[in-house]
């Protein structure tokens, strides 16, 4: 009897067991996201940056436009800036459509993709693995390591942020799928996957990471059957990004980026991403290749990798998640570790975003089966690692405010970054710093001489500064090292202009518009030229050129409405010069050139 009196309290305290700790779950989520808005707050008053933001945003026509059927259509039809990613355009064609180019909010979208990301994270190791506090430990490093803030921060990195996303849902439906398989529950597993991989081709390693997490820690066996459409799917986005890489002259050639030096790079970024995950130092957002030889660093770190791995496999049996961890590390850096090179970069800290999960969750475990016996020595160690990171990652997010101080800190950190001198110096010249930006032209063409943008911006900033002769040398330079440079053909004609030569400036301006037809500044020069040596048809094709890609040019309109007007077609010539003084009603000889033209029209008319 006494027994069952008592039943209805053991009952009552095994149902409040579970409500208690779903509380402390909830508890653990508004912490994380907390956290994340408070170090990431700051990025809501930055600006955009000019290293990739323009081509992805500011300056790019058909993000600007917002949610359009043309751009939709565009986003899955086309590659652009050497990617093929609709799902990304998409996004930040909405951003546009809700919030214009407000760059703030563009920066708040990411930042709560990223806390998105960092939830399902918890809330899939909490479910798989049963634990808690490891669960939140390695959630809280994805949210608050400092390597991070480079996918983050940086609006045109808005791929990272949003493949990790569906990642994190592919990975939460695969779960759902592993405890009760059903053909639902896999096609959504699937389908996330499908999205995730036309927001950023990184993806397709994942297909490698649900193998992994058959063995821990789901341990449900390997079944690779299943993972075959994953993998059918991995394999056709992979050709397709190696192809538009390809075309876009994105992919280095090995006469660049010998595969001997594409090999010692790539072992020694393993150990570097490994190693800056416990001390994240000089973090920047550009790294040059090494002018010095890798081999004995890349030996000693080919030795540190299989000395991990041999270590990791040993202990497979007692500590899965230590191989687990360490083959998802390994397996998801892969892709771009740089033995396929796109772009200059010897490494970079957004390529760590997903990787530096399974070293998180090797890490983590590893700690906590340690400390077992020292509850107290845990919590101390996992609240300071956190505070730090947090401090760490509050810090390099503001270098992310605008181009000056984000490249000027890469200068600071970084040796020979001639890149990082080239944004910095065109940052420095968006604000009117033509001395120091000129300094900074300089230094990169001292690093890279055969860097034609360099020279070809170098070249435009000696001519601002009257130094036309000095410019010549370097815009020709540029023009003889990359003969296809559309900006270099147009930079030289400008100053050959200045300088006096209008057949030379009108050929370099032709080259320029024959390389770019949508270079809008090249048809208004070339159309200046050709007017000032008297060939007014051809001048008026340029600046109606000028005007179907700029239509808010009022200075081209202006131009177009004098030389139709001398071509003798009035009307044409009233109409553009009506829309000159609409748009800007106080641009000079506009409204006079308006009033002669009608007068003209009305003494024809008599």
């Amino acid at each position: 009897m006494s027994r069952a009196r008592h039943r209805p309290g053991l009952r009552k305290t095994s149902a409040a067991a579970p409500a208690a700790g779903r509380a402390t779950d909830i508890g653990i989520a508004i912490l994380l996201v907390a956290a994340i808005f408070a170090v990431y707050w700051q990025t809501l008053h930055f600006g955009f940056v000019n290293y990739d933001d323009p081509d992805y945003v500011t300056a790019n026509i058909h993000v600007r436009a917002g949610i359009t059927a043309e751009g939709v259509a565009w986003a899955f039809r086309h590659s652009f800036a050497g990617n093929w990613f609709p799902l990304t355009w998409l996004s930040h064609m909405l951003d546009v459509e809700l919030f214009g180019l407000d760059s703030g909010l563009h920066h708040l979208t990411s930042v709560s993709i990223h806390a998105g990301s960092t939830l399902l994270l918890f809330a899939f190791l909490r479910r798989t693995t049963k634990s808690r506090w490891p669960s939140a430990m390695v959630a809280a490093l994805f949210a608050l390591h400092p390597l991070h803030v480079e996918s983050v921060a940086w609006i045109a990195e808005r791929k990272d942020v949003l493949s990790a996303l569906f990642w994190m849902l592919t990975l939460s439906a695969y779960a759902g799928y592993a405890a009760r398989p059903g053909p639902a529950r896999y096609g959504l597993a699937v389908g996330a996957f499908c999205l995730g991989l036309m927001a950023k081709p990184m993806l397709v390693t994942l297909p490698l990471v649900l193998l992994l997490l058959d063995y821990w820690p789901l341990a449900r066996g390997v079944r690779l059957l299943e993972k075959l459409p994953f993998l059918a799917l991995s394999a056709a986005v992979s050709v397709i990004a190696y192809v538009v890489h390809r075309e876009a002259g994105a992919t280095a050639s090995l006469d660049t980026f010998p595969l001997a030096v594409r090999l010692e790079n790539a072992l020694v970024s393993y150990a570097v991403y490994a190693l800056k995950m416990f001390w994240p130092s000089n973090l920047a957002v550009f790294y040059p290749y090494s002018r010095q030889s890798l081999a004995v660093p890349a030996a000693l770190a080919a030795l540190g990798l299989a000395a991990i791995t041999f270590v990791a496999i040993r202990m497979a049996a007692r500590r899965p998640y230590l191989i687990a961890g360490w083959a998802w590390y390994l397996v998801t850096l892969a892709p771009v570790i740089g033995l396929v090179q796109v772009g200059a970069q010897a490494r970079a800290d957004r390529y760590t975003y997903i990787p530096m999960i399974g070293l998180s969750i090797a890490l983590v475990w590893g700690a906590a089966d340690m400390l077992q016996r020292w509850p107290r020595v845990r919590a101390v160690l996992a609240w300071s690692v956190c505070a730090v990171c947090a401090v760490l990652t509050w810090t390099q997010a503001g270098y992310w405010q605008d181009g000056v101080s984000l490249f000027r800190r890469a200068v600071d950190v970084t040796t020979d970054n001639y890149v990082a001198r080239f944004n910095l110096a065109a940052a420095l010249a968006a604000r009117g710093d033509d001395a120091e930006a000129a300094g900074q032209l300089a230094e990169a063409v001292r690093i890279h001489p055969n860097s034609a943008p360099a020279r070809a911006e170098l070249g435009q900033l000696l001519a601002k500064q009257g130094l036309l002769q000095e410019a010549l040398l370097q815009l020709n330079a540029a023009v003889r090292l990359n003969p296809a440079d559309a900006v270099a053909h147009y930079r030289l004609g400008t100053v050959l202009g200045e300088a006096g030569d209008g057949s030379e400036a009108a050929r370099e301006f032709t080259e320029a518009v024959r390389l770019d037809p949508g270079n809008a500044d090249a048809h208004y020069n070339l159309g200046i030229s050709l007017a000032n040596q008297g060939s007014i048809e051809g001048a008026a094709s340029e600046f109606a050129a000028t005007v179907r890609l700029n239509p808010e040019d009022a200075a081209a309109r202006y131009n177009l409405g004098v030389s139709l007007a001398r071509l003798g077609r009035i009307h044409e010539a009233i109409a553009q010069l009506s829309e000159a003084v609409r748009i800007d009603p106080k641009l000079p000889g506009a409204r006079e050139a308006l009033d002669d033209a009608v007068a003209r029209q009305r003494a024809a008319g008599k």
